[in-house]
Parts: C-alpha cells; sequence; structure tokens
C-alpha cells in the first residue's frame, strides 16, 4: 500500500508530533523532528513522510495528497488531536477508499473512545508502531498485528500488545528518510546550532517522573539501546551526507542514564570529530561528562523542573538539588553548556515554591532555560493525582494559538497568576546584566547569530504581550463574577 506518514498541520508555528515530548507552540518558534514516523517510513520504500509544520504545508495541499495514497497514518497529539482529527475526515472526503490510522499518545490512552467518537479513524496502533504499520502495509490482517485496536461488527477489538522492539540495530536509520523526504533546513531550535538534525540512540527511560509523557504513553520504562558501532555509523553517513549541519542531537528520553554505555558510545564517536548534543540528568557524574566533552558534546538538555526539595520528591525525579548543583558546577569546569528547564504548577507548587524555582535556577546560571506550564496529560501518574484531587479544570491546555495555558489549578494559585509567574521567570533570568552581556555579546560578534535572536526576540515579547493580556482579562474576569450566594460582607 501506498502510505503517507503524517505530522498534519495544526496550529501556526505548532510543535505537536512524532518527537515533541511537550506538544505546543513555543515561545520562539521551534521544530523537532519526526524521528517516528521516519522508523517506519525506512521499512516502506515507496512511503513519503510530509512534516507539513515546519515545511509550511497548507491543509489544502495535505488534503490533495491524499488521493495519491492508500494508507495515512497520522501521529496525533492531546492539543491537537481535534485539528487532526479534521485533517482526517477532510482526506478521506477527498479519498474515501483511504485508510487511516492514528499513532501517538492519545490514542494509546483511550483507544476506545478515539475509534467510537470519530468513524474517520479505521485503526490505531498504541505505543511502538514500526512493525504494525509497515506489516499492515503489507497485507498482513489487523487481527494478527498486536497493539492494534479497530473495529469489526460494530465492537471495538483491542489487540493485546506485544513486546517491545529490542534490537533497535534492526531498524533504518532514520537520516535516510530525512534525505529522501525532509528539509532540513526547515528544522530550528533556539539552543542547538542551526542547521541541525536529531535521532535516537535508546528508547524508553528507566526514570519514574510523574509528569513524564513518553515512557508512560509511547516508549515505555524499559530502556533499549542501539550499538555504539552503529549510532557511530549514522553518524558519519549523516557527517557525509548533510555536509552543511553544524550539529547532531541525540533526542533519546535519556542518553546518558547509564556510564559505561555513554563512554562506550563516547568511545566510537570521538574519532569522528563531531559536534553534538544530547538530553542528560543530573545524576551523570563528572568522569561521563568529561568523556563526552572529550568526544565532541557541545551542549546537554537537561530537566531540572524544580528549586524546591519536596516538589522533586512528588514527582519521582530520582535527583536532588545537591545532584543539580554539583552536576552544573562539572558542566562549567568542562566547558559543557547547559539548557535548563524548569516546569511551573508541578504538584505541591506554591508561591514560595515558585520563588524557591527562580531562585535556584539564577543561582545555577545555565546558558539559556526554557519555563513550561505543567500539563498533566492523559495516561501519566500526574493526571491520576490532578484528577483525583479535582485539580484538572475544563479549559483547554492551549490557546486558539497552541500556546501553552494551564488547566491545573492549586489552592491560593489560579491560571493567571500561573502564567504571571512564568513571565516573572524569564524575566528575572534573561534582565540580569550577565545574561544580557552574554546574549549581546553574540549578537556583536556573529552577523547570522544577531539575526536570528531578532527574529527571536520579536517572538518572544508578541508572545508576553498575549500572555499579559491573559492574565489581566482573567484577574477581570474573576473580579466581575458574582460572588456565591449567601457569601454576606
Amino acid at each position: 500500500m501506498r502510505t503517507l506518514f503524517l505530522n498534519p498541520p495544526s496550529f501556526e508555528g505548532f510543535d505537536g508530533g512524532a518527537s515533541s515530548r511537550w506538544p505546543a507552540s513555543r515561545e520562539i518558534e521551534s521544530y523537532w523532528y519526526p524521528v517516528w514516523l521516519c522508523y517506519p517510513a525506512g521499512l516502506l520504500p515507496d512511503s513519503k513522510v510530509v512534516d507539513a509544520p515546519p515545511h509550511k504545508v497548507s491543509i489544502e495541499q495535505t488534503v490533495e495528497m491524499a488521493r495519491q495514497y492508500e494508507l495515512l497514518v497520522l501521529f496525533t497529539s492531546t492539543p491537537g488531536f481535534h485539528v487532526d482529527v479534521k485533517m482526517a475526515e477532510m482526506m478521506k472526503d477527498a479519498n474515501p477508499k483511504l485508510k487511516v490510522a492514528f499513532v501517538g499518545p492519545p490514542v494509546t490512552v483511550e483507544p476506545e473512545k478515539t475509534l467510537r467518537n470519530n468513524p474517520a479513524i479505521d485503526f490505531l496502533v498504541r505505543r511502538e508502531f514500526d512493525y504494525q504499520i509497515v506489516n499492515y502495509a503489507r497485507g498482513t490482517p489487523l487481527e494478527e498485528l498486536p497493539g492494534v485496536s479497530f473495529r469489526r461488527n460494530g465492537q471495538i477489538v483491542n489487540n493485546p500488545e506485544g513486546p517491545v522492539i529490542e534490537n533497535l540495530d534492526e531498524l533504518p536509520w532514520v537520516t535516510k528518510v530525512y534525505k529522501r523526504d525532509l528539509d532540513i533546513t526547515r528544522y530550528n531550535v533556539p539552543f542547538l546550532l542551526n542547521p541541525f538534525i536529531s535521532l535516537y540512540t535508546s528508547r524508553g527511560c528507566p526514570a519514574m517522573c510523574t509528569f513524564c509523557l513518553w515512557p508512560q504513553t509511547h516508549s515505555g520504562h524499559r530502556w533499549r539501546l542501539r550499538s555504539a558501532e552503529d549510532v557511530a555509523a549514522e553518524v558519519a553517513w549523516a557527517r557525509q551526507n548533510f555536509p552543511n549541519i553544524k550539529e547532531i542531537f541525540f533526542d533519546d528520553d535519556t542518553f546518558n542514564y547509564r556510564k559505561e554505555r555513554t563512554i562506550e558510545v563516547c568511545r566510537k564517536l570521538k574519532p569522528l570529530g563531531a559536534t553534538w548534543s544530547c538530553t542528560s540528568r543530573v545524576t551523570t557524574d563528572y568522569e561521563t561528562l568529561r568523556a563526552m566533552k572529550e568526544a565532541g558534546c557541545r551542549l546537554l538538555i537537561v530537566g531540572y523542573e524544580s528549586g524546591d526539595p519536596q516538589i522533586l520528591k512528588n514527582i519521582k525525579k530520582g535527583a536532588t538539588i545537591d545532584m543539580a548543583q554539583r552536576f552544573t558546577a562539572n558542566c562549567k569546569k568542562l566547558g559543557l553548556l547547559v539548557h535548563g528547564d524548569f516546569i511551573i504548577g508541578l504538584p505541591g507548587e506554591t508561591r514560595e515554591s515558585i520563588r524557591r524555582t527562580i531562585d535556584f535556577a539564577k543561582r545555577l546560571d545555565t546558558e539559556t532555560i526554557q519555563v513550561s506550564i505543567a500539563h498533566p496529560y492523559p495516561g501519566t501518574e500526574f493526571y491520576d493525582y490532578a484528577r483525583k484531587n479535582d485539580l484538572i479544570t475544563i479549559d483547554s491546555m492551549t490557546d486558539d494559538c497552541g500556546h501553552q495555558l494551564p488547566n491545573i489549578i492549586y489552592p491560593g494559585l489560579d491560571r493567571a497568576e500561573l502564567v504571571d509567574w512564568v513571565e516573572k521567570f524569564y524575566g528575572e533570568y534573561y534582565f540580569r546584566p550577565k545574561v544580557a552581556w552574554r546574549v549581546a555579546r553574540k549578537a556583536i560578534f556573529d552577523n547570522a547569530e544577531r539575526k536570528r535572536l531578532y527574529k527571536e526576540a520579536r517572538e518572544y515579547l508578541a508572545l508576553r504581550s498575549k500572555r499579559k493580556r491573559f492574565v489581566a482579562e482573567t484577574k477581570a474576569a474573576a473580579h466581575s463574577a458574582p460572588a456565591p450566594a449567601g457569601s454576606g460582607d
């Protein structure tokens, strides 16, 4: 079957599919590669991957593509799900013979609801979907595919899940699919060197963070590894076939989870002379970080999440404030840059804990930061906690442009205040003299960097204005709401 693997058009600038762990429109336009879609695409020579958002493919153009294919595989996300369903309906109207398969966390969590309410979806694959999609395209009946949910005689059938893929070396190299189907200059992440390419060296994450979407709904907690030889061979191939790339990003759930394996991969990468970056936990020791630096590592994306010790315990982070401080000091000593990720609104959050997190971030003083609003995604332990404690609002987790909005409230912390704290966080962090100079210095001495920073500043200031308007409107609505009956003066 001619197969279209689709990360569909959605909100303007929305990065929500096939690799984005935090689906949303970012403060600054960013796009991650649709890595998950590219694995099965590499096993089907007559398939095509269309990553609509970064390539600016319109809804009309996407619908027209439906006429050329027999199977559509659409990677969906919770914030974009309703838009993705409309997309599938339109494509099926254009080609009634088109079979539509949905993959991604939302359909894994609620397969029966998905199929019951959306007749345009013929079947879905829960969790990993590589071989199920490939085998279906080659003629295997749905009844024989593990992890597939579909309709039969008016009933919904959920096939038992099969084992996860253990031998990742058997899968194709996603970089070859990038070469075939994607324009790598369309992908931009502010803290990476652009153009870049990303790939996985492992699947799954043994960590038990309660809020993290991927291990709980998609990739699993079992950590499975590619061989160091296979990783190095793909890196070498990519550098030869994409001579303009400035960086390779290892987009694993956690790249350096185990010391021995990390050092083994570094040993194979070092002779290649590649510049690369990766995800990291603060539990990584100095010796491992040194091996990474010597093998070409430039930057680490690190989930610090919070500067409050109790919140770290609440989310089962498996790390402490002391670990984070020691890790960050080691990175600075070695000359490794760090992009720090923080989250406002995790279980137990208060004004005091947010203040501790902001002060903690300023003490760490990493190269760049990202501050996200906590979202209890269905299928996560965080979601179950929020439902049990009546913390989830009925409001959307994004605005009409796909930017994050809180859909969780705590006693004494309403939605407007959470958004306001995000802005305070960014303002206090970036408007310190030494950080402002760090940014200005890049702009002064690098023309390309100056243009990029100017574009990013415009995008961020526009969003900041929008957030301030949301805060003001929400507070005004709260003040104008009628008092509860019998409240009295």
